[in-house]
């Protein structure tokens, strides 16, 4: 049983949970699973984790930095980083090639077959976004909570 399933499926309908569930850490990290679970339910078919789609989006965004950049950049520990990105190569998604200037540094590229994943994954996440901003109300909410976010991060 979860966290969640502890404090909302209980037998017990008086326990009380109000200091828990006013937790802005608390509400945060339940958000955080539940938009992971959304996000690996609609990316099953393209096998695809939150933190793989972000480094695509990077290297997209931003074609030859690198790979210490896109770390930095998604605060993505360097030793989680080459096995992610070793992952992302082997699927023939990526290439790496080595800076010219600095030979212990490596660029990182879309390939091809990377690059019509992204759109399909975008794809996707465009569905999973649209459902998100459904549930908060609106654009106008998705906004807030983005400014929200920003100030405590």
């Amino acid at each position: 049983m979860n966290e969640h399933e502890a404090l909302t499926n209980t037998s017990d309908e008086n326990l009380r949970t109000e200091a828990t569930l006013g937790m802005i850490g608390y509400r945060l990290r339940r958000a955080q699973l539940s938009v992971f679970q959304q996000f690996l339910s609609f990316f099953e078919t393209l096998n695809l984790r939150p933190a793989e789609y972000s480094v695509l989006v990077l290297m997209e965004e931003n074609p030859g930095r690198k790979q210490s950049e896109i770390a930095a950049a998604l605060s993505i520990k360097r030793a989680n980083f080459v096995a992610l990105v070793d992952g992302l190569e082997k699927r023939g998604l990526i290439s790496r090639e080595v800076v010219a200037n600095d030979r212990r540094a490596n660029a990182l590229y879309l390939t091809e077959q990377g690059t019509r994943f992204l759109a399909d994954a975008r794809d996707v996440h465009a569905k999973l976004e649209d459902d998100l901003v459904a549930k908060l109300g609106g654009t106008e909410q998705r906004d807030t909570l983005v400014s929200l976010l920003k100030k405590i991060t």
